[in-house]
């Protein structure tokens, strides 16, 4: 069983940043591909962006390309998410997983098998 325990999250203006991390409770982190959801209020969990074991990639949903980083440090076992540039419809609990398939088809919720229990990330405009 592979734990996941999200950080970073929090309240902040329009336009500003933050950084999530992601950190693991395995030995094999290195085998991970490592994706981003996230959650609004009343909407469907969707994806944000996965990094694979190999560093393939890294993918981003089209709402967030050009100002959210994913990367990864498989010394600390820990995937970040980098956010800058937020907006207020960044608004969501935002949750990491994990999967040790093949990366194919890295953005649906059923390539994953661990799951964290997710940060809350605030954007007020």
């Amino acid at each position: 069983q592979v734990q996941l325990v999200e950080s970073g999250g929090g309240l902040v203006q329009a336009g500003g940043s933050l950084r999530l991390s992601c950190t693991a409770s395995t030995r094999t982190f290195g085998s991970f591909t490592m994706g981003w959801f996230r959650q609004a209020p009343g909407k469907e969990r969707e994806f944000v962006g996965a990094i694979t074991w190999s560093g393939a990639g890294p993918y981003y949903a089209d709402s967030v390309k050009g100002r959210f980083t994913i990367s990864r440090d498989n010394a600390r076992n820990t995937v970040y998410l980098q956010m800058n540039s937020l907006k207020a419809e960044d608004t969501a609990v935002y949750s990491c997983a994990a999967s040790l398939r093949r990366p194919v088809g890295v953005a649906s919720q059923s390539q994953y098998d661990y799951w964290g229990q997710g940060t809350q990330v605030t954007v007020s405009s």
